[in-house]
């Protein structure tokens, strides 16, 4: 057996020592980069009853607890955000979990952001409503009563963004649809047409969703630039009607092709802030309008204005339109109902008293073209920094069974809440 001298077997071991510590060294670099994480998040009690009578579903309307966990770091290079809920639901009679945000976001040059993952997406100028925001919004939790940050659903994706002094420009690629969470059924009642009549648990709505990865994707683009302090903006999105507005030969529901294109304007009108919005909704696999099992292409406009009118009190009002084009070839179909005008009006009143510590809120929609309406009363308390609780209702009425918010009624509902946040 061949032996080390002792002088090498020295030096071996020095070397070993070396390269032992340049290692703790380099990960002693590598985590000192890190800042400690930011822990947030809350524990809620919610709960929910039904004021109308319905018999395709639970007389509770909402019934949950739910723990969410917040947690964002970063590094010289890089901002990480991680936020999920976990609950359970006694309506539906079991425990859920929910990864409302997983993401990391770097710049890479002083004109380009990239934010890659999960996360909650938004734009235009509408208030609780929605034309160039094609990104997904939960409305099944929206009309049992969750809180409102549940409205906008989260989608797998990434937005890169660049800057320049002639216009900034926002590119968001889904490589898989994200489509809403429509009501199909579980916890609301709906108009089915098919059946003529209310349905609810009874009969849950099935789809044919496109899900192909990098097949059945989605882009949305957004151009904009602020001119003296009123900010102009183009939209385009190439993908799928996000709720469904087709049906296939199995009778599944499905989610036609959809192109939108889009503008708006946001800025100082006298003592408020006004807003313009308008969309054309092309319907790729009905352009012509005749085939009665998908949707029409339309168009979709919307005014709106909001001014502060009292101390922390602020009104808002908006008028929203959407318009069925080829309308004619529309009503040759058998069996359609639809009017060639859908007109929307929605007021919002807020009101701050007790230091700001109790909001007093109300969101309402009215159709006068449908003849129903949707309104949003609540009561928001902090109690303290970590405690607050809030009372609220969803209120339909609707003279007609088949239109957009008269097939609710019977899901009209009074919530309650209570949450603690750290």
């Amino acid at each position: 057996m061949r032996t080390i001298p002792g002088g090498c077997a020295a030096a071996v071991l020095l070397w070993t020592i070396a390269a032992a510590s340049g290692e703790e060294v380099q990960k002693q670099s590598f985590w000192s980069q890190w800042a400690p994480p930011e822990v947030h998040g809350f524990w809620e009690a919610r709960g929910g009853y039904r004021l109308q009578n319905d018999r395709y579903q639970k007389d509770m309307s909402v019934m949950e607890t739910r723990f969410q966990l917040d947690l964002f770091t970063y590094t010289d290079w890089a901002e990480f955000k991680y936020k999920g809920d976990v609950f359970g639901d006694w309506v539906q009679e079991k425990g859920r979990y929910q990864t409302r945000e997983t993401w990391m976001f770097f710049r890479p040059s002083d004109t380009m952001d990239v934010k890659l993952g999960r996360q909650v997406l938004t734009w235009g100028t509408g208030d609780l409503l929605f034309i160039n925001d094609l990104f997904p919004k939960d409305w099944q939790s929206f009309f049992i009563g969750r809180d409102s940050e549940y409205l906008k659903a989260p989608s797998d994706a990434v937005k890169v963004s660049f800057f320049h002094d002639l216009a900034n420009l926002d590119i968001v690629y889904t490589p898989q649809f994200d489509s809403d969470q429509f009501i199909r059924g579980e916890g609301i009642s709906y108009w089915n047409s098919n059946l003529g009549r209310t349905a609810g648990e009874d009969v849950h709505i099935h789809t044919d969703k496109p899900d192909r990865w990098f097949r059945d994707d989605e882009v949305a683009l957004r151009l904009y630039k602020n001119i003296n302090n009123y900010e102009f903006a183009l939209y385009g999105y190439h993908g799928f009607w996000k709720s469904p507005a087709g049906q296939n030969a199995a009778g599944l529901a499905t989610f036609p092709d959809l192109n939108v294109y889009g503008a708006s304007v946001r800025g100082q009108v006298g003592k408020g802030i006004g807003n313009a919005e308008i969309g054309y909704y092309q319907s790729r696999d009905d352009e012509n309008g005749d085939d009665p099992m998908t949707a029409n292409s339309e168009m979709r406009y919307l005014l709106g204005y909001t001014q502060e009118i009292g101390t922390d009190f602020t009104a808002g009002m908006q008028y929203y339109v959407e318009q069925m084009l080829d309308y004619d070839a529309y009503k040759q179909s058998p069996g359609m109902t639809r009017d060639e005008f859908r007109h929307v009006l929605t007021l919002r009143l807020t009101k701050l008293l007790m230091n700001q510590n109790l909001t007093l809120s109300f969101f309402g929609y009215y159709s006068p073209s449908d003849k129903d309406a949707y309104l949003r009363p609540n009561v928001h308390y902090k109690a303290s920094d970590r405690w607050s609780m809030e009372m609220g209702s969803n209120i339909f009425f609707g003279d007609y069974r088949n239109t957009f918010f008269g097939q609710f009624r019977d899901n009209t509902n009074l919530y309650a809440a209570i949450r603690y946040s750290f």
